[in-house]
């Protein structure tokens, strides 16, 4: 069984929302082995007290390794579509298969995945649409992440099938992820 990943945010000592990454780390290991005794995440990191850390944790049936790495956001701008069928429903260690499909598209900074007529997700990140005062995010993404989950919880976000078909129709554009958060993007260009 190939390795999983949670990736963690660590400003200046704290790990932040650690009940997320602890829920999605549960989950992952309850649906791909059997008999998985609990493990408890807190009690594994050490947090580095100053700075923008990355914590980068292995697993499989147990936690394999645990890097902490200094952190600097990507500016994003420019985005194309992308059609495919890819399941990224775990967040697997090993990410050819989204970094292949991106690298079909060198000339962009990103791209957005449309799977079954739907955007899902970029390869490193959730997103979000500006509408009618409201974010809303896929209701379909490839991955659940654990921002994404926690700012639907908070009713920050809510949920709508997209189609690029409706891109004319918003008025703003954001990246979610454990490391950058919510990101709205000022100055963004998505082509289809």
């Amino acid at each position: 069984m190939p390795l999983l990943l949670e990736t963690i945010r660590i400003n200046n000592g704290k790990v932040e929302n650690l009940e997320y990454h602890q829920q999605r780390f549960d989950n992952s290991r309850r649906a791909l082995f059997d008999n998985i005794a609990p493990l408890d995440l807190k009690s594994k990191i050490i947090a580095p007290p100053f700075g923008l850390i990355r914590c980068r944790i292995l697993y499989d049936t147990d936690i394999r390794s645990i890097e902490y790495i200094p952190y600097t956001p990507k500016d994003l701008k420019t985005f194309t579509i992308v059609k495919s069928d890819i399941d990224y429903s775990y967040k697997f260690a090993d990410r050819s298969i989204l970094e292949n499909l991106k690298s079909l598209y060198p000339q962009n900074d990103e791209i957005i995945i449309e799977k079954n007529g739907y955007l899902t997700d970029t390869t490193i990140s959730n997103i979000a649409f500006w509408e009618h005062g409201e974010w809303i995010t896929p209701s379909n993404p490839l991955l659940k992440g654990t921002m994404r989950t926690k700012l639907l919880k908070d009713g920050f976000l809510k949920e709508k099938p997209i189609t690029k078909d409706q891109l004319s129709s918003f008025q703003g554009f954001a990246l979610i992820n454990a490391m950058i958060g919510f990101a709205p993007i000022n100055d963004y260009n998505i082509k289809g």
